[in-house]
């Protein structure tokens, strides 16, 4: 045994959903699991896309040695252009996955400035003092793996993303053999995904979909239009091999929907015969019972495919009355508005909408439920146990879920969230020091369009409150008031309620003006200042409000 120290360092993704991003030190060496991102929540105006802070990454940057990455969801691998922009890295991850992450490196100019390692499932790898081997899971995407790290303290497995799935579509089996045989031989620290373990039993096959398919294949009368996750590639396989069975075409719209089925393709994961395939310029002439469209935006996004079809705005198809849409997607929480407001929409058009929990299902979840986790802790039986991916409530039960192995070896649960860590040498195990972490805001997705704290601040401040904008000529030469204040307010109170209230305003700008220097009044950066001052003290006494208050002194 080693007296140097083995380091958990999570970046993102414990007490939250999304920015998966795992940090692994041994002494001077880190390798990291996933970079992933977010989607903001309402509070976050005008951020499109949000990624962990990577500052203990920059300070530790010359023990960095590698990015790990589990599988190619957007909440494990939407970060990697930000974090390679920052570390010259090379990244490890499956074809599949390296695809995927090669567009979004294309998006940013950086494909040519990043070394991408593709690996199988079943290889192994050194890096530094680590020995990497991948083993193959099942998930809702293909190509998914977890991670056996041995290091010399021990091995360290990492899950990834996973569900037990005992008849996955493409025949691959989840590798439990591989995991059972590391848990003969003694792990270490197991790592393991949370997201359904409020989830009693088992989680349903990618193949439960096909009955619920099948039947909206055989009653649809006209035009069948499927929306699913661009990334489900079970599904779509599903799909296509339905609508050659039933004499359909197959069209697809949307730019992720068309770029993820052209990777799938061409790895060979997704099968389409030839001629099946339809242009999206080619629909509405096409015979609607003959056809099947599959969409992307799920989630009701405001610019998406589905989104655009509903209200009639996209160009090559138009949902009309007869016509089936299915959402064979769950509904992420916080969505529900724009999905709801999405199915009102095609409901108008006189779309019959097949969405929500049925039996058969028409969407099936990607992640194992409780006895699915159950499971993997059985192979397992490690010595230490970390739940990872979910808030606090579902890391909660899932450690609690692992107490029945106190009696084969379990010696303790950690409940890490994001910034802890887990610090491992010869005499046990023990929370560490906090390490640097936050949420970046990003807008238009790209890599230096960072938004302070400050701008999200401001932006929160004017949604709520609105703003009042006093703008005042003052003669440069004598410092005198040239004419009467302007007041300008937006979201801020009614004109009938603001009226009397911004007509004192000038009032208390003019007298602010009054009770100033001839220095004073000639320095515009002061006046603003006091003008702000007071016009906040007086609107705040008499409205009990505090909208943003942006004086523009104009010098005459």
């Amino acid at each position: 045994m080693s007296d140097k120290k083995l380091q958990i360092i999570p970046l993102g993704g414990l007490g939250e959903f999304g920015m998966n991003c795992m940090a692994i030190r041994y002494a001077d060496d880190i390798i990291i699991v996933d970079a992933g991102m977010m989607f903001p929540d309402a509070e976050l105006l005008g951020v499109d896309i949000v990624t962990p802070d990577f500052t203990y990454l920059e300070e530790n940057r010359e023990y960095v040695r590698a990015l790990i990455l589990t599988h190619g969801h957007e909440d494990h691998i939407g970060g990697v252009p930000f974090l390679l922009s920052q570390l010259a890295i090379p990244a490890y991850g499956t074809a599949f996955t390296l695809a995927l992450v090669e567009r979004r490196l294309e998006e940013h100019d950086m494909l040519d400035k990043v070394a991408l390692n593709k690996v199988k499932p079943g290889e192994k790898l050194t890096i530094g003092p680590f020995s990497i081997e991948f083993i193959h899971v099942t998930h809702s995407l293909v190509s998914c793996v977890a991670l056996a790290i041995t290091t010399p303290l021990g091995v360290i497995i990492h899950t990834g993303d996973f569900k037990v799935d005992p008849t996955p579509t493409d025949n691959a089996l989840f590798d439990l053999h591989t995991l059972a045989d590391y848990g003969k031989r003694g792990v270490l620290l197991l790592m393991s995904d949370s997201t359904n373990v409020d989830r009693p039993g088992y989680t349903e096959s990618e193949r439960a979909v096909t009955p619920r398919l099948e039947d909206l294949f055989i009653r649809a009368p006209r035009r069948l239009v499927v929306s699913c996750f661009s990334s489900s590639i079970h599904r779509l396989q599903q799909i296509i091999d339905l609508a050659e069975q039933y004499g359909r075409k197959v069209a697809l719209l949307g730019r992720s929907m068309n770029n993820t089925t052209e990777i799938a393709h061409d790895l060979g994961f997704l099968t389409i015969p030839n001629g099946i395939l339809l242009r999206p310029q080619d629909i509405m002439q096409t015979a609607p019972s003959k056809l099947v469209t599959i969409v992307s935006g799920t989630q009701g996004e405001p610019m998406s495919a589905l989104s655009r079809v509903a209200v009639d705005n996209h160009k090559s198809l138009t949902v009309e009355p007869g016509d089936t849409v299915a959402m064979s997607s769950r509904i992420i929480p916080g969505n529900e508005k724009n999905i709801y407001r999405m199915i009102n929409h095609l409901s108008k058009r006189g779309a019959d909408v097949i969405y929500g929990s049925m039996n058969p299902p028409i969407h099936v979840s990607g992640h194992g439920s409780a006895e699915e986790l159950r499971l993997v802790l059985n192979l397992v039986r490690p010595k230490y146990f970390v739940p990872i991916h979910g808030e606090y409530r579902q890391l909660s039960r899932h450690a609690h879920l692992a107490q029945h192995l106190s009696h084969v070896g379990l010696q303790e649960s950690f409940i890490l969230e994001s910034g802890d860590t887990l610090e491992i040498d010869r005499d046990g195990a023990r929370k560490g020091a906090k390490v640097t972490v936050g949420r970046v805001c990003i807008d238009s997705g790209s890599i230096d369009e960072i938004v302070e704290p400050m701008v999200i601040r401001d932006r929160r401040h004017l949604s709520e409150d609105g703003f009042v904008l006093p703008i005042v000529a003052i003669n440069k030469n004598s410092g005198k008031l040239e004419g009467m204040p302007e007041i300008v307010s937006r979201g801020f109170m009614s004109m009938e309620e603001s009226s009397q209230v911004l007509k004192d305003a000038r009032q208390v700008v003019i007298k602010t003006l009054e009770n100033s220097t001839v220095e004073e009044r000639g320095d515009w950066g002061v006046m603003q200042e006091k003008i702000r001052a007071d016009l906040k003290r007086h609107i705040n006494k008499q409205t009990a409000r505090r909208p943003l208050i942006l004086p523009v002194i104009l010098e005459v």
